[in-house]
């Protein structure tokens, strides 16, 4: 039976907010999520790291506590308290969504996989719970069945002349030796452990990696990261990476520059099985060779398009050489009428990217001939990392400017310390970076490094996105003191 929509959302996170706003205009539109719905935002991804995080916050504060002329004796750690907690919260919300949508005639919402079977035209894989298992067992087979049209479907066939395809990333696992059979985890898994690991390593030394580090490590789990890069988050500005390795180093085991070459699992001693994780690095740049033990291993080297599962193929949606789905400055696909947005374009993987993409998506899709398609403005797209210290920035970085060479730019650097609230806390290691057009006074880029930098940050994001965009336009403003913010106004006043 061919079932006609109005619209089809693929993907049951940000793509829900384009969904409930078509619905409630009177079109009618399918969603399709075979997952847990909220998208990864809510359930592997910003929504629960973050919960967890503000448990390890708040046990480094209590250690701190005698800086500031408070004695803890004791620190009492309940994992699978801290754990359950966010899961149930994290799950009832899902949930919550589930329940809602399935009491709804419009939007109708199809809890199976899709793929495209023709142009526009969607169709449903019949799956056992057998099957459903041997594919999360077998990851290459379920790749394999995805391309093969000739598979069985379910009675439903769904079409619409409008599409928008929204499922997102998942994470990306390298091709090494050893590491498919190991039992490694990631992020995802990494959020539900159940017990509390003694030693854990990290393969990949991006803001993933780092957050989790921050989680177990303030835990008091023993951390290990093996980065291929010389810095930590190396996407950063370089000032702000080399700090934030230097504070990570004085934390946790730290290799820099070293390649694993394979993963293995060994046993402990003679007396039970209990096996560890036995990870051969190399050093990149003399060739030394290190075995790093731990009884948990995570992969954390970044994530991948979800794109493959789709047989986009089949309806002419055109994919770049790493599988993000190719779209216009309207996020319009190379099929008219099929759009696409958040994790799935690679364009910015971030919540706050997919919202506003969404908020683009719903004009440009229902806009009619007499309306003009927008192009998504990305201006001052900013970025933080909830680690500790916490890092935020938005705009270019100092080496991107210095590769452009055209742009003659000024520098500005404040240290919390030096500001009354900076002592108040005791952050000496946080500061401000500004980035500053020599000619107009543009705010190029800013780098916050330090408490509450995810916060600080905004009064930048308005003066760049919704204000002149310069510099002065902080400088002149009044800032409390001694508020902490009283650092970006001072580190603005240096120019």
């Amino acid at each position: 039976m061919i079932r006609k929509f109005d619209l089809i959302v693929i993907g049951g996170g940000t793509g829900l907010d384009i969904a409930n706003a078509a619905a409630a205009r009177g079109y009618r539109v399918a969603i399709v999520e075979k997952g847990m719905l909220g998208g990864t935002c809510l359930n592997s991804g910003c929504i629960p790291s973050k919960l967890l995080i503000h448990s390890a916050d708040i046990v480094q504060m209590i250690k701190n506590a005698e800086t500031f002329g408070i004695r803890v004796s004791d620190i009492s750690i309940d994992f699978q308290k801290i754990v359950k907690r966010v899961n149930k919260i994290t799950d009832d919300e899902s949930n919550k969504i589930t329940e809602e949508l399935s009491k709804l005639d419009n939007p109708v919402l199809f809890t199976e996989q899709c793929y495209f079977i023709d142009n526009k035209k969607l169709a449903f894989k019949r799956t056992s719970d057998k099957e459903e298992k041997k594919e999360e067992e077998e990851g290459e087979e379920e790749q394999a069945e995805a391309n093969d049209t000739s598979q069985s479907f379910n009675d439903d066939t769904l079409t619409a002349d409008k599409i928008v395809i929204a499922t997102g990333t998942v994470p990306k696992i390298p091709e090494i030796q050893g590491l498919a059979y190991s039992g490694f985890i990631t992020s995802d898994e990494a959020l539900r452990l159940r017990k509390q690991p003694r030693v854990i390593t990290f393969i990949g030394g991006g803001y993933i990696a780092c957050e989790l580090a921050h989680f177990f490590g303030s835990l008091g789990t023993k951390v290990n990261i093996i980065q291929r890069n010389d810095y930590l988050i190396p996407n950063e500005d370089k000032e702000i990476s080399e700090k934030f390795t230097d504070i990570f180093r004085s934390k946790y085991q730290i290799y820099l520059g070293y390649n694993t070459e394979s993963v293995s699992k060994v046993q402990v001693n003679n007396n039970n099985d209990e096996k560890i994780f036995r990870i051969l690095t190399k050093n990149k740049t003399n060739g030394k060779k290190i075995e790093v033990d731990s009884d948990q291993l995570v992969v954390s080297t970044g994530r991948e398009a979800n794109s493959s599962i789709l047989n986009l193929e089949k309806t002419g949606v055109h994919v770049d050489k790493d599988g993000f789905i190719v779209v216009d400055k309207n996020l319009e696909t190379t099929t008219p009428g099929i759009f696409a947005l958040g994790d799935i374009i690679g364009k910015y993987q971030f919540k706050h990217s997919a919202t506003l993409e969404a908020q683009y998506a719903y004009h440009n899709i229902f806009a009619n001939k007499s309306q003009e398609k927008i192009p998504v403005d990305y201006t001052a797209m900013p970025h933080a990392i909830f680690s500790s210290p916490q890092v935020a920035g938005v705009g270019f970085t100092e080496q991107q400017l210095k590769e452009q060479k055209n742009i003659r730019y000024l520098k500005s650097i404040y240290h919390y310390i030096d500001t009354g609230m900076g002592l108040a806390i005791d952050d000496k290691e946080g500061f401000v970076k500004f980035l500053i057009d020599k000619k107009n006074r543009k705010i190029l880029g800013c780098h916050i490094l330090g408490t509450y930098a995810s916060t600080l940050i905004h009064e930048v994001l308005v003066s760049m996105r919704s204000g002149d965009g310069t510099i002065d336009s902080i400088s002149n403003t009044i800032h409390i003191h001694p508020a902490l913010s009283e650092v970006v106004g001072r580190a603005a006043s240096n120019i």
